[in-house]
């Protein structure tokens, strides 16, 4: 007896039972309602694996982060933290330290930045207790990571001090220093005078750390000048701490210094002056960046000199004594050698002093 084969029923009858099966066979009908409805499920489970691994990742780095002992320097501002923070934590072994939104270890800045830099007084503080999440997480990474066995934080009080911790999740001070206990009333006293005067900032480390955000800002060209007029009459240098940077910061109420381009190129000019196989400058154009400045030289060079050699040592000079004179962070010297000029009997070959 032949056997009766129903063939598959289309339609509503024939639809399959399982609702993955289901939104597979309208895969390609962007606006079936099983198809939003799946999509809208794959969100949600994301979303939760997402947040999931979020709490996971806060929960070790609290862990991590709790393992700290944090030291705490506190000082009125202008009363010389930063400056004696480097000898401190020198002697108390401590590597890293926190200043003004800054994470630094030893010489080095790990991670942040400057709250010098900050646009307003009002933003200066809100960087320097992290107040900004994303900042934050930041700094909390990069303390996980590098585990520091103990950490100083610089404060202008007591409650600053708690707000960074709490802000960084951070176990509060186990160790309290004052900045009355290793500053005499007259170091402090000079330190306010130089605040409140000369707008003078101290971030305790070397310039080249810093030199990219604070481009034209640094006050070590007036030190240098300072220290020429000093050794006119007679009076003794004092020692350079080379692990400091003096600065005067963006919301400073002192007002700003600026070189136009022709004090510049003028500038330029006479420091070329010093190099044997220059005869003068074709053009000189410069381009401001974010970050500092970009030259661009056109020479004319001496008869008879090696021009490689002679350009190099342009560029060098140039790079190096612009930065001396000016704290621009000079980011590239291009020179190009544009013509060759003969030498007439009695003319200097360059290098004039």
């Amino acid at each position: 007896m032949a056997k009766r084969t129903d063939k598959p029923k289309s339609g509503a009858e024939g639809q399959p039972s399982s609702l993955l099966n289901s939104v597979a066979s309208v895969a390609g009908a962007a606006t079936h309602p099983l198809s939003r409805l799946a999509e809208a499920v794959n969100r949600t489970v994301s979303t939760a694996t997402s947040g999931q691994d979020s709490r996971e990742e806060d929960e070790a780095l609290q862990a991590a982060l709790k393992t700290i002992a944090v030291v705490a320097f506190v000082g009125p501002p202008g009363t010389g933290k930063s400056t004696r923070a480097i000898r401190v934590a020198r002697e108390n072994n401590i590597e890293f330290l926190i200043d003004d939104g800054l994470l630094i270890r030893g010489s080095r800045i790990v991670a942040g930045t400057s709250a010098k830099r900050a646009a307003s007084k009002i933003d200066s503080v809100r960087q320097a207790i992290f107040a900004d999440e994303t900042r934050a997480q930041t700094m909390r990474r990069t303390l996980a990571d590098h585990q520091p066995a103990a950490l100083m934080i610089l404060g202008t009080s007591d409650a600053m001090l708690e707000k960074i911790c709490v802000n960084l999740w951070l176990n509060p001070p186990a160790m309290l220093i004052r900045i009355e206990d290793v500053s005499s009333e007259e170091e402090m006293r000079q330190a306010r005078q130089t605040r409140m005067t000369e707008g003078k900032h101290t971030i305790p480390v070397p310039s080249m750390e810093i030199k990219h955000e604070f481009s034209g800002t640094f006050l070590n060209p007036i030190s240098r000048l300072r220290r020429r007029f000093d050794r006119d009459r007679g009076v003794q240098p004092v020692q350079n701490d080379a692990e400091r940077t003096v600065v005067r910061p963006t919301f400073s109420t002192l007002g700003s210094y600026s070189i136009s381009d022709e004090a510049l190129r003028s500038m330029i000019e006479l420091i070329l002056r010093r190099i044997r196989g220059v005869s003068h400058v074709v053009d000189c154009r410069i381009t401001k960046e974010i970050y500092g400045v970009v030259i661009h030289l056109d020479l004319a060079l001496l008869y008879g000199f090696n021009a490689q050699i002679v350009l190099r040592e342009a560029q060098e000079k140039v790079s190096h004594l612009v930065e001396e004179f000016t704290s621009i962070n000079v980011m590239v010297v291009n020179v190009k050698a544009r013509r060759v000029v003969y030498q007439t009997a009695g003319q200097p070959a360059g290098g004039s002093q």
